[in-house]
């Protein structure tokens, strides 16, 4: 007989950086025996956290069941990209148990919530619930405004005139969305900056707000929620209610490739100039290393940057550096920041 039950899938977004790969890469590696299934979507042309999630991927999530929709908003290509992936894993035998989507730091995700309205699937899968990731330490320093007193006493004085920024909209949606909210990084934030962080977060939602670092949570607390997300989208209000669509215009990206490196702390320290320089927002990406054989992953927040040996490089891999960076359009100088990289 045929599985007639809804297949649960979980959301999961948060602003770049907020560690939504760290923690899918926690619940794979401890899904309790649950068939998972992972659909990422990246922002640019280098799929990165696809491939991060499928070096992790073990027999209850194999890498076939980890799909990469890359180069596109989730919630702008339903029905040519989302619509035909959901269908394709639930046709896996064995059919997935749980579903995990990894929306990009940019999407929107009311008008995802939606497609799941869409005849050819509502019937076979269910919301479970809207995970919201927000970094403690970022908002804790209110980088979601560049000057938060000045914009709230323009607000008060035209409440008419929408003076946000457009990171502060994606933020606010993604929490108006969301069942629950981890704050994540905590132990690089400090108590002082995790309560300052859960007092703007308080003052958006009244949704629970949990605590973690390093992704660690126990999936019993955040899958299972039940929430049936698309029968209660008017219950999560999105500064875009009312348009049809929505564009991505205020954001770009660029990929640069340069050659082999000789010294991590020293690119790590040009990346971290291109928050101050630049007004870049994200980089991610692989650097190789001269003389060394394992894959040096780059990640970074702002001028924060984190690297690591993930993994060999594999025969046939061509042995460069490629990062994508991210920021808000007009700060896109692909030229200057090869430049700030290559020193």
């Amino acid at each position: 007989m045929p599985d007639l039950s809804k297949v649960p899938v979980t959301i999961i977004t948060g602003f770049l950086g907020a560690g939504k790969t760290t923690l899918i890469s926690h619940l794979i590696r401890n899904a309790g025996g649950r068939r998972l299934a992972v659909v990422v979507n990246e922002f640019g042309t280098l799929g990165v956290d696809g491939d991060i999630l499928q070096s992790c991927a073990i027999p209850d999530c194999p890498a076939e069941n980890i799909v990469e929709l890359a180069n596109g908003c989730i919630c702008c290509t339903v029905a040519d990209d989302f619509i035909p992936t959901v269908e394709r894993l639930l046709a896996l035998d064995p059919r997935p148990d749980h579903i995990l989507i990894e929306t990009s730091g940019l999407a929107l995700p009311k008008p995802l919530l939606k497609a799941f309205d869409w005849p050819a699937i509502r019937s076979r899968i269910t919301v479970d619930g809207v995970l919201a990731l927000a970094d403690a330490e970022a908002v804790a320093a209110g980088r979601f405004a560049p000057d938060p007193i000045a914009i709230a006493a323009q607000r008060a004085a035209d409440p008419g005139v929408d003076h946000e920024t457009p990171l502060a909209e994606v933020f606010e949606d993604q929490l108006a969305c969301a069942d629950m909210v981890l704050l994540t990084k905590v132990d690089l934030a400090g108590p002082q900056g995790v309560a300052a962080a859960r007092a703007m977060i308080a003052a958006e939602t009244s949704r629970p707000i949990l605590e973690l670092a390093d992704g660690v949570i126990d999936p019993r607390v955040i899958l299972g929620l039940g929430a049936a997300a698309e029968d209660d989208i008017a219950a999560r209000p999105s500064h875009h209610d009312g348009e049809d669509d929505h564009e991505h215009d205020d954001f770009d990206s660029t990929v640069i490739t340069l050659p082999e490196i000789t010294d991590p702390c020293d690119l790590a320290a040009r990346i971290g100039l291109l928050a101050q320089s630049h007004g870049i927002l994200r980089v991610k990406g692989y650097a190789a290393v001269a003389g060394k054989p394992m894959r040096l992953l780059v990640q970074a927040v702002g001028a924060r940057v984190r690297h690591h040996y993930d993994r060999p490089w594999r025969a046939g891999e061509t042995r460069q550096t490629t990062l994508v960076a991210i920021a808000e359009r007009g700060n896109i100088d692909a030229a200057a920041i090869r430049a700030t990289l290559a020193g």
